[in-house]
């Protein structure tokens, strides 16, 4: 018989919140996981004892990381969300027929708190990883990419500009203050000057001044961000994440990864060994912060980097270069090129008749090489990465790091931040990589034990394999 549902709601009903969550569910496991106690003790310099209380600091943090878990970051979607939904109401500690914040109590709360305060909990979540025993710390892979910043192209404008509306009001006070007679326009003979080319320097954001504009290969030119993060290749955990100027090289924002990395592992007793990363991080500075730190570094030359200079020999006797036509390149001078080089260059004479003049020099007059002082770095790391484990270890950054920067980017909300300023949108790219490891350390255990061994176990045969 065919059946009729007739639904009246009842006046009223016995109902617990905790009876509908089921035990798989990742709000009930987080619940049961996260231990959040110590955000009181963090947070209580910025409330005084007076006034109305405000939102608590641990709901407020459940808050932000359901926004990321469930991929909508927006403080308005988070509470319209959260209102919706059983489980998320368990795991902040609401009741059905309890009202949530405001969306622009959750805004203001994260202006209020420190950069540290999500630290604390970044490093807390990283504690209960470590204590799981989900990684070692001994390799990172670390890599870089661009975070679309809470700003449109449309308010870029320039600098000069921007400056207009400050200098406008001293200048008026200035001129106020003048004698009549000792005022005069200025000299506007002469030609217009032409346009600047657009670029940071002098170009920025009216809506998000520390937002940078950048772009990749085939893409169009957005305001970001520069997300830089590390990643345990034991384990794929997040051991750091944080926010930079997207005009930043990958090179000049290494050694402070690094120290980011440190300072999140250091008191757990563990220590870096070896690093891995792309050509981006290549540069005399990044190799130098390696060695001092004492860590063994995989990171490719740049392509401009050659071994040996085709067609040309050193002579470290004479400190000259000589050419295959039997022409000597001295050493004319020192250069600021990316650090400090040695620059060597041929007479014109000596390239005046030369064969393959065209090959070697085209339209110029003569031939220069340059050389970094630190070249002995990049030697060094030519023949490591030359090496079968170096090789190896290419492979493994592709396989670890990579795809944690998608989980990211499609699932947990680091596509785009919501926020203003670098502080802010630092803040943004802590949670997200805080949500990315409470998803790992709810799902470890035999399962995720078995694949980690299995992983473990297949790098271990491909680096047996390299030396065999």
């Amino acid at each position: 018989m065919q059946g009729k549902k007739h639904y009246q709601e009842k006046l009223f009903t016995n109902f617990q919140l905790s009876d509908r969550v089921p035990a798989d569910n990742i709000y009930r496991k987080l619940k049961d996981t996260l231990d959040m106690q110590f955000l009181y003790a963090a947070t209580s310099k910025y409330y005084g004892k007076d006034g109305q209380k405000s939102i608590d600091p641990i709901v407020f943090f459940k808050l932000l990381l359901v926004g990321y878990l469930e991929n909508q970051p927006s403080d308005r979607r988070i509470v319209n969300i959260s209102s919706m939904r059983l489980d998320i109401l368990y795991f902040i500690g609401y009741d059905i027929d309890e009202e949530l914040p405001w969306h622009s109590t959750l805004s203001r709360t994260r202006q209020l708190y420190d950069e540290d305060v999500f630290n604390q909990l970044f490093k807390q979540v990283l504690k209960q990883c470590i204590d799981k025993g989900m990684l070692t710390g001994k390799r990172q892979a670390i890599d870089s990419v661009f975070v679309k910043a809470n700003a449109a192209m449309d308010s870029v404008k320039e600098k000069a500009i921007m400056d207009d509306a400050i200098a406008f009001t001293s200048q008026l006070k200035e001129d106020q203050s003048e004698e009549e007679g000792n005022s005069q326009l200025p000299d506007q003979s002469g030609d217009e000057p032409k346009p600047q080319k657009r670029s940071n320097a002098n170009r920025a954001s009216t809506t998000d001044p520390d937002s940078r504009m950048s772009v990749k290969p085939g893409k169009v030119t957005r305001l970001n961000y520069l997300g830089q993060l590390s990643v345990d290749t034991s384990s794929y955990i997040i051991t750091s994440i944080g926010a930079f100027h997207a005009d930043k090289k990958d090179s000049q924002c290494l050694d402070a990864v690094l120290e980011q990395i440190d300072n999140n592992i250091k008191e757990h007793g563990l220590a870096v060994e070896e690093v891995i990363a792309d050509t981006n991080y290549s540069s005399s500075s990044a190799l130098e912060s390696l060695i001092s730190r004492g860590i063994t570094g995989y990171i490719p030359n740049a392509g401009s980097y050659k071994q040996e200079r085709e067609g040309f020999t050193y002579d470290p006797e004479n400190d000259r270069y000589l050419c295959d036509q039997g022409n000597t390149l001295k050493f004319i001078g020192y250069k600021d090129h990316h650090g400090i080089s040695k620059t060597y260059m041929s007479k014109r004479s000596d390239c005046k008749n030369c064969p393959v003049r065209a090959k070697c020099i085209g339209k110029s007059t003569y031939k220069t090489l340059t050389n970094s002082l630190k070249r002995p770095l990049f030697d060094e790391m030519h023949k490591r990465m030359n090496e079968d484990y170096g090789r190896q270890m290419m492979t493994i950054r592709k396989s670890t790091v990579e795809p944690v920067i998608g989980n990211l980017i499609e699932y947990l909300g680091m596509r785009k931040v919501n926020t203003i300023g670098i502080k802010l949108a630092n803040k943004c790219m802590l949670m997200a990589g805080i949500a990315y490891n409470l998803k790992k350390l709810i799902k470890y255990g035999k399962k995720d034990t078995w694949q980690a061994l299995i992983s473990l176990l297949r790098q271990q045969t491909a680096l047996d394999f390299c030396y065999t």
